[in-house]
């Protein structure tokens, strides 16, 4: 047998004790022997570099630094999930969903929610490619090299699956893991990690692969995204997934009906307890994956699926005082300082009150007793007094008048929930939130600077808007405290090379209240450049789809403020983005405009995403469901019956995908 036929044949029986041991929890070699069968491996390796791989079972040991984990952006948004509380939270959903469908033979599956952290993976030809973080469900971090490390994680399939896929999970930490690695730090005397969650997640981003090998990490594989159509349902492609080699869990079920969705509810808020990993809910979707093209997705999470989150647990503290904070818009938020309790595997020491309605509703006083919990375990907060504890000459609370920064009279206009600092320019948290939003990720996406970082810069009065960053230098920021010249040189290019970003992010990371990452989107492709943007009427922007009274009011005074034109004129000068690129105009008409289109089916020549895109290059609009404003209906085959009917009704005109491109090749 030649070296090469020899590390095959190792790699192949090490892949295959791995899968055995960390998926099927059924061990057919002693660690011993695997111990010495990847030992020679190891050695046939080295001996013959030629033959290295990338996925070969020698590369989980791990080894490899990560200095700076690379931005991806992720080919198919990571959405979140809408999450429910209620028996009627669940009903509801169903409602939308067969209405929306028009039918109710619509089958559900069941999945255990894991509390870890989401990564999606990339494979190619049965072969692991790469592994990125959730990050803002946009773009993530690049941890490949991490969860390499991950045994239950194949990093070559058993036999053919799909061609080319990504496949989701979550990377959680097993108690049994996570209390040994409490033990022993306990007696090296080192602080104990607060709970499973954080500590996976941290692991992603450890710069040492080696000490993330070390780590008990497992991965539950729970949704495979692919351009094929080889399966028809969900639960087909995850039971497919686990016959390749993937971790999918045996606890997901289907279910025919709601009724047996909330029996699989009940046994699990239950017997969850004796899991040997943490859970916080039950994931609920549509089965069938054509329903669930129909179905699509809002803004921020998809129609198809919804996550019941078990009864958060609550405890009592007293309330030691509030204190108000001022954001990047000046919003002014109250939030209690707490006396430290123990709340869901962590230590809460503030929750937040929310505005001065929230304070006055819940009578929230100094030294009352309050219940906290964490609004699906995440966020604390305080959901009522134990008035029976309250002291005896209890004062109701007097929310403030002035801004806690720069004692600027606080204004409240009618229907705004909260007070806001007018100081715009004045007021340090403001200037720094701003800037701080500038750089984010999902703005400008500037490496090399961080919150601390900024506050420095604008204490040194070196900064004090998003534009002064442009004008910094590596000298100038040099001298700064734990600045070394790599740091300093860094930071300068991460600035530089945001000059990069396209317009949409741009317009987002100026800050105009009330303008989200969305209505960004909307704005950039009705306007083109932030000239015409800055100059259209209140009139021209409520004409635009989806933008309101509000939306548009805080556009027209963010425009017609000296201090922002400067800014802008400043941006401009250096090269930042504010019009679409004449690349991205060149693919764009207006054929289409003024025209509703609703898509349904299944499509050959382009996928619905590329059939939606191709609607809105050319003017027109996507709508999710046939009404009296929808113009035409892109009909695929399988045309849910709901929409054809509806469409008949109303007059609606059908065209088919051929129809569509001839139309817009015109």
């Amino acid at each position: 047998m030649s070296s090469q036929q020899k590390i095959e044949q190792l790699r192949e029986e090490l892949h295959q004790y791995n899968h055995n041991y960390y998926v099927l929890d059924n061990a057919i070699i002693s660690d011993y022997d695997f111990d010495i069968k990847l030992k020679e491996l190891e050695k046939l390796e080295e001996e013959n570099p030629q033959f290295f791989d990338t996925n070969s079972p020698s590369q989980r040991v791990g080894g490899g630094i990560t200095k700076n984990f690379e931005t991806i952006i992720h080919k198919n948004r990571m959405y979140s999930l809408d999450n429910s509380y209620s028996r009627e939270d669940i009903q509801d959903w169903e409602k939308r969903v067969q209405k929306f469908l028009g039918t109710d033979d619509i089958e559900f599956t069941c999945e255990l929610k894991y509390d870890g952290a989401s990564i999606n993976l990339t494979f190619e030809n049965g072969q692991f490619v790469k592994a990125v973080t959730r990050g803002d469900g946009f773009q993530g971090d690049n941890v490949t090299t991490n969860i390499k490390t991950i045994r239950s994680i194949p990093l070559k399939l058993k036999r053919d699956f799909v061609k080319n896929f990504e496949i989701r999970g979550e990377i959680v930490l097993p108690l049994k893991g996570f209390l040994k690695m409490n033990k022993e730090r306990f007696e090296n005397g080192e602080e104990e990690y607060k709970n499973p969650r954080n500590t996976a997640s941290g692991s992603l981003k450890l710069q040492d692969s080696t000490e993330v090998s070390k780590r008990p990490l497992d991965c539950f594989l729970y949704q495979v995204i692919t351009e094929e159509r080889k399966y028809k349902t969900h639960f087909e492609s995850l039971e497919n997934a686990r016959e390749v080699g993937f971790k999918v869990p045996e606890t997901i079920a289907l279910k025919k009906s709601i009724n047996d969705v909330f029996e699989f509810i009940n046994f699990w808020d239950s017997e969850r307890h004796n899991l040997p990993y943490e859970t916080d809910g039950i994931v609920i979707k549509v089965n069938n994956l054509q329903q669930q093209e129909e179905l699509g997705y809002t803004a921020k999470a998809p129609r198809w699926a919804i996550a019941y989150k078990f009864k958060a647990e609550q405890v009592s503290t007293v309330l030691n005082e509030i204190k108000y904070q001022v954001g990047r818009t000046g919003a002014i938020t109250p939030v209690a300082n707490l006396e430290p309790v123990q709340l869901a595997g962590t230590t809460v020491k503030r929750a937040s009150l929310h505005n001065a309605d929230q304070i006055e509703k819940l009578d929230i006083r100094i030294n009352d007793f309050v219940f906290v919990e964490k609004g699906g375990e995440i966020i604390p907060k305080i959901i009522a007094v134990d008035f029976t504890k309250r002291p005896m000459y209890s004062e109701p609370t007097v929310y403030i008048k002035n801004c806690p920064e720069c004692n600027s009279e606080l204004i409240r206009t009618k229907g705004d929930a909260k007070h806001y600092c007018p100081n715009e320019f004045g007021c340090a948290p403001q200037i720094t939130g701003r800037i701080q939003h500038f750089i984010s990720r999902k703005a400008m996406d500037i490496d090399g600077l961080g919150g601390e970082t900024i506050d420095l810069l604008r204490k040194e009065n070196l900064i004090s808007n998003y534009a002064d960053l442009y004008d910094l230098t590596v000298a100038q920021v040099i001298p700064l405290e734990r600045m070394a010249e790599k740091s300093a040189q860094n930071m300068i290019s991460g600035i530089k090379k945001s000059k990069e970003i396209p317009f949409e992010k741009v317009l987002f990371a100026l800050g105009i209240r009330f303008v989200g990452e969305t209505v960004a989107k909307k704005l950039v492709k009705h306007f083109k450049s932030i000239d015409n943007l800055m100059v259209a009427s209140f009139d021209t922007l409520v004409s635009v789809d989806e933008i309101g009274d509000r939306i548009a009011q805080s556009i027209i005074d963010f425009s017609n403020n000296l201090s922002n034109i400067q800014l802008i004129n400043r941006l401009k000068l250096n090269g930042v983005k504010l019009e679409v690129s004449s690349e991205s105009l060149k693919n764009q008409t207006d054929k289409l405009q003024g025209e509703v289109f609703v898509v349904s089916g299944i499509f050959y020549q382009l996928s619905r995403t590329e059939l939606k895109k191709a609607i809105e290059d050319n003017g027109g609009k996507v709508s999710s469901s046939i009404s009296k404003k929808t113009n035409y209906v892109v009909a695929g085959d399988n045309m849910g019956p709901s929409k054809l009917e509806k469409a008949n009704d109303l007059g609606v005109t059908l065209i088919s995908e051929q129809d569509f491109l001839e139309m817009i090749s015109e």
